[in-house]
């Protein structure tokens, strides 16, 4: 399968969703501000700060879900399907920031830069390209993993979902978010959950996981000055047995 996240667009649009500030993602005051963050929040929603050792952020994108990480985590692995993401993150893993063009309407566009959060240690995370469905042997196990809004984009998430126990050693946190947005361009109807997303996720988890969370996480990605994908993840946090 092509590989869709490699045009510029999408790398404007993440780059804002990762790092734009919440009056240029969302310029509207009756908006749903509660959205704004999601890549902050998908790591504070489900983690006090308690110092860990190794994380791995699968379907990193561009970065800031593994910076914010690297604030407890002595070392952050973190994996994108798209090489113009990871280079992206990589640039400002390394420069410390990044231009990105902002849409506003039609033609009309403005020039804004994407900076390294402040507080975060970027010498703690290493960028790789990688599928989820295939990764490297040699990753090891990880003290927290965390995957936001990727199962449904993979063609077979039964894959990931099947490695996951090698990946988290004992006692240690899963974070797994989707807006269970299964679409036939993505994923195959055979590889689609059965019945409800979460219904699938305990009866394929249960056997090497506990749950230990459930929350509603609403998400912004701004297109255009008038046009917005609002959407609302299902975030779960599980413990290694």
């Amino acid at each position: 399968m092509s590989n869709p996240y490699e045009s510029r667009r999408l790398l404007d649009e993440y780059l804002l969703f990762h790092y734009g500030d919440p009056s240029d993602v969302l310029p509207w005051k009756n908006g749903p501000i509660e959205s704004l963050g999601f890549p902050v929040r998908t790591v504070t929603a489900f983690h006090d700060y308690t110092s860990r050792d190794r994380a791995l952020d699968l379907g990193c994108a561009v970065g800031r879900s593994a910076f914010e990480l690297t604030r407890f985590c002595r070392q952050v692995v973190a994996v994108d399907f798209s090489q113009s993401f990871i280079a992206a993150a990589e640039q400002l893993r390394t420069e410390g920031s990044i231009y990105y063009s902002l849409r506003e309407e039609g033609a009309r566009s403005r020039i804004l830069t994407a900076k390294l959060p402040w507080g975060c240690h970027p010498d703690r995370v290493r960028f790789e390209q990688g599928d989820a469905m295939n990764l490297r042997a040699d990753l090891g196990a990880f003290d927290l993993v965390h995957a936001a809004n990727l199962l449904c984009r993979l063609s077979d998430p039964a894959l990931l979902l099947a490695r996951l126990p090698s990946l988290v050693g004992p006692g240690g946190t899963l974070i797994l978010t989707t807006p269970c947005s299964w679409l036939e361009e993505y994923t195959p109807p055979a590889n689609w959950p059965p019945g409800r997303t979460l219904d699938w996720l305990r009866e394929t988890l249960s056997p090497s996981f506990d749950l230990l969370k459930q929350s509603d996480l609403p998400f912004l990605i701004r297109e255009h000055a008038r046009k917005f994908q609002w959407s609302v993840a299902l975030g779960t946090c599980w413990r290694r047995k």
